[in-house]
């Protein structure tokens, strides 16, 4: 029996990961051993979304692949081991672990470095730079202990990079050699735009300097920045994101060419001058003499790659060979991304470098608007630039080399000043919708529904600028389901289950279900969302019976799992008001089983660290000393925060306090599309900042006016003004009506901003359904938010007291008694924090 053909990939990054998907796609991983070394301790993730991780997400949202991909295909990882030799006489691979590989083909797919300046204490305690998800863990850890932070570098990665330092809570210097921020996507005027933008936010931007030194105290730690105009800064951390390099030195040490900027030079299958191996993404050096620094030309590498390969081995495979046809000879280096919550997009010819070709601009400087079209004398639509509304972004892209059906001008014009928004139809067949994965019109509008455009073309699975294209392009009459198990809506699924009062997900799937869905598990999708339509209905306790198998890890352990695998405890603090004797006892247990203890900006107090075992022992204090769930871990109402109002308050015109008081009491334990968050002011001053929340409330002297629709965080959102001067009564009645009409008809996983900007007629419509009752529905609304008010128990209250319900609280099934010995801390500003030498990547715990 002849020996499988060993196919050895250097890197396992997304490009990396994405070639291993190519490879699979065409059976090759069936027929071939792979061999995988990866440098990182961590399998591929989304690099593109790294920034999130600073807003919530965790590595292991981050990662890329399928569940069970490598083990699925027989593919060999090698974590934390990367290659260090290349021989290409021998053809073999040696790792720094010291194995050995032989290979019959290699792909080098080893990234970019980032570039670091040579500049005096580059290298001092404080400095980082920002790549990787250890570099983030770093900058995170040692930001705690820092004031100030600077950048060097204003482009794509050093504005994220920015934006994460501000998100801890440092005041953040970006400071950028070019005379504008994000020099090569954006032109003179949108680099304005965008200038004017982030330093509304707070942050201190310096373009036409250079760095000169990294200054640092006795101890060596960074304290400051000299820069090239003679100008200083203090700052405790500085990150290095200046761009990026091939990565290529292993290229390099075997002999095989490299460009004179570095990259490895390969041709247009990405083979280099050894026919054995490949080079793909940013460490290549493409045919056409670039090196692309973007996902989408690294994944149209993998694919060409991929198929090169296939074709060479096929020999080995079937005693035949096979030429490849495909070839990749540049890419579009469009993109569209959000900076700082800033929409900025490029595409095509952004600068105008085609001759003779002309500029269409809009420019609002008080909107942070910037919209520039380059056309060529005929009309043909070259690239432009949008900062601060890219909304047009996904259309225009697609046209570029063509002729628009309508005048430039009217392509970027403000909304009622005679702008004209193309629809679908306007996009050829072959228009590239997909710039990630090079999918077009034609191949989407094959498919019925966006979980088929994703499966069958992989459109919507990049950077996601594509997705709301996408959803315009598929039939109307195409499926809207909520997931592959079923085929109604969220909305209609909730309409069902009311109306036929269904009472669990088995019935549910097996009455409602698609075909071939019917009797079996359902999906991650529809199961956490369906457990919430029925708590929503029956108040009931949410892991009873069938419902526990349909949560999520929090709500599972009726707590937040943090990082580490410990758990966090969130009492409920309504309106922030807490008696000294409550106050002894948080204190209390914190102190006796070792709780970090963070008073959070919604006024409760959150208590780090508990394991999945403590947690009864904890709430058994708690619930004794009066307090409940605070449901912190649920799709459901989080806090009503306050000011202290008329009660304390010389500007005050109502007790707002106890107002939030009666509102959270009223509303907790509500199950929603997604969290709810709210706020009542004493007056127009807006100290509790009710107009950033779900459903906010500010205290006239007539009475109350509500504000419906906000939202903070990534995508910080106004609320709209609903009503003005209501009762008390009028104000909880129409806020009953609200959130019940908000929980009927929105999306899986939709805040109630983004509800409100899609609902048809917006907020007009939604007045005149909840507060003059055009639907006749509002009697039905108002019953159901008292049977949910009449119906609440606490949840942790009724779990304490049920044996069989408190034996899920175990690290280990078959270890019920025995501690995570994953779960550590260490020692920080008299508290304590997890170790994060030890951090888990798991994403769920036993149970």
């Amino acid at each position: 029996m002849s020996t499988p053909p060993t196919i050895v990939v250097v890197g396992h990054g997304m490009v990396g990961q994405r070639f291993l998907e190519a490879l699979a796609e065409r059976g090759v991983t069936e027929k071939a051993r792979v061999v995988v070394l990866c440098e990182e301790p961590r399998p591929a993730y989304d690099r593109v979304q790294l920034t999130s991780y600073f807003s919530g997400r965790t590595p292991d949202e981050l990662a890329l692949g399928e569940p069970g991909f490598m083990e699925r295909h027989g593919i060999e990882l090698h974590l934390d081991d990367p290659a260090t030799a290349i021989d290409r006489e021998a053809r073999t691979v040696t790792s720094r672990a010291g194995r050995t590989f032989a290979y019959d083909a290699l792909v080098l797919a080893t990234g970019s470095y980032p570039f670091v300046p040579p500049v005096p204490g580059k290298d001092a305690e404080g400095c980082f730079v920002y790549r990787t998800i250890e570099d983030l863990l770093a900058i995170e850890a040692y930001a705690k202990t820092a004031r100030t932070g600077a950048v060097v570098g204003g482009g794509l990665l050093g504005l994220e990079a920015a934006g994460a330092l501000s998100g801890l809570g440092l005041a953040t210097h970006v400071v950028e050699f070019a005379p504008r921020l994000m020099p090569v996507q954006v032109d003179e005027g949108g680099g304005a735009a965008l200038l004017r933008t982030i330093e509304g936010m707070g942050l201190t931007v310096h373009t036409g300097v250079g760095t000169q030194a990294v200054t640092t105290d006795d101890a060596g730690a960074v304290n400051g920045m000299s820069l090239s105009d003679g100008s200083t800064i203090e700052t405790d951390l500085v990150v290095f994101s200046a761009g990026v390099r091939p990565r290529d030195q292993l290229a390099r040490d075997c002999g095989l060419p490299v460009g004179e900027r570095g990259g490895i030079a390969v041709d247009e299958q990405c083979r280099t001058s050894d026919p054995a191996v490949f080079a793909i993404g940013e460490c290549a050096l493409a045919s056409d003499g670039r090196v692309y620094g973007l996902v989408a030309p690294g994944y149209e590498m993998a694919e060409t790659a991929a198929e090169a390969i296939t074709g060479t081995l096929a020999g080995a495979f079937a005693g035949t060979a096979e030429s490849a046809n495909r070839a990749f000879t540049g890419a579009d280096m469009s993109t569209k991304l959000k900076l700082l919550g800033v929409d900025v997009a490029s595409f095509g010819d952004a600068h105008g470098h085609a001759e003779g070709c002309l500029d269409v601009t809009y420019s609002d400087s008080r909107s942070g608007v910037y919209k520039k079209l380059v056309v060529s004398p005929d009309g043909t639509l070259l690239g432009g630039v949008l900062v601060g509304d890219a909304d047009a972004y996904a259309m225009l892209r697609p046209l570029t080399g063509s002729v628009p059906p309508v005048a430039p001008e009217q392509l970027i014009a403000p909304a009622g000043g005679g702008q004209v928004t193309l629809g679908p139809s306007a996009l050829p067949d072959d228009a590239v919708v997909c710039n990630c994965h090079n999918v077009t019109k034609g191949q989407v509008t094959a498919c019925s529904t966006l979980p088929e455009v994703k499966k069958c073309t992989k459109a919507g699975t990049g950077c996601g600028s594509c997705v709301k294209l996408i959803g315009q392009l598929l039939p109307q009459s195409g499926d809207k389901g909520l997931c592959g198990c079923f085929p109604h809506t969220r909305s209609e699924l909730y309409e069902i289950v009311r109306t036929l009062r269904i009472t669990s997900y088995a019935a549910l799937l097996d009455s409602h279900g698609r075909e071939e869905a019917r009797g079996g598990d359902g999906c991650e999708v529809c199961k956490p969302t369906v457990g919430s339509i029925l708590a929503s209905l029956s108040s009931g306790y949410i892991l009873d019976g069938e419902q526990a198998a349909l949560q999520d890890t929090n709500d599972h352990f009726l707590a937040n799992m943090q990082r580490n695998g410990s758990y966090s405890i969130v009492p409920r603090i309504p309106g922030g008001e807490v008696t000294p004797e409550k106050l002894i006892v948080i204190g209390e247990v914190a102190r006796d089983f070792g709780l970090y203890t963070k008073i959070t900006g919604g006024q409760r107090i959150d208590l780090f660290g508990a394991r999945v075992d403590q947690l009864p022992l904890i709430w058994t204090r708690l619930v004794d000393a009066g307090f409940e769930s605070g449901h912190a871990y649920g799709k459901a109402l989080r806090t009503v925060k306050s000011c202290v109002g008329q009660t304390w308050c010389r500007y005050g015109v109502q007790d707002s306090v106890r107002m939030a008081i009666d509102l959270e009491l009223r509303y907790r334990g509500l199950r929603a599309p997604h969290k709810l968050k709210s706020a009542v002011s004493g007056c127009a001053r807006e100290c509790a900042e009710a107009q950033s929340k779900d459903f906010g409330v500010i205290a006239t002297a007539n009475g109350w006016n509500l504000y419906v629709g906000g939202n903070g965080g990534a995508t910080p959102r106004h609320a709209d003004l609903l009503a003005q001067d209501l009762s008390d009564a009028e104000l909880v009645r129409l806020i009953d009506r609200f959130l019940m009409f908000y929980i009927r008809t929105a999306d899986r996983l939709e805040r109630t901003s983004t509800w409100l900007e899609r609902l048809e007629g917006g907020l007009d419509h939604l007045r005149d359904v909840v507060v003059h009752d055009s639907l006749g529905i509002c009697e039905q609304l108002e019953a159901m938010m008292a049977t949910h008010v009449s119906g609440y128990r606490d949840e942790w209250a009724e779990t304490i007291n049920d044996p069989e319900r408190l034996s899920r609280f175990v690290s280990f099934v078959n270890a019920p008694d025995a501690p995570d010995p994953s779960v550590r801390f260490v020692p920080e500003r008299d508290q304590m924090k997890p170790d994060l030498t030890v951090l888990t990547l798991e994403g769920t715990r036993a149970g």
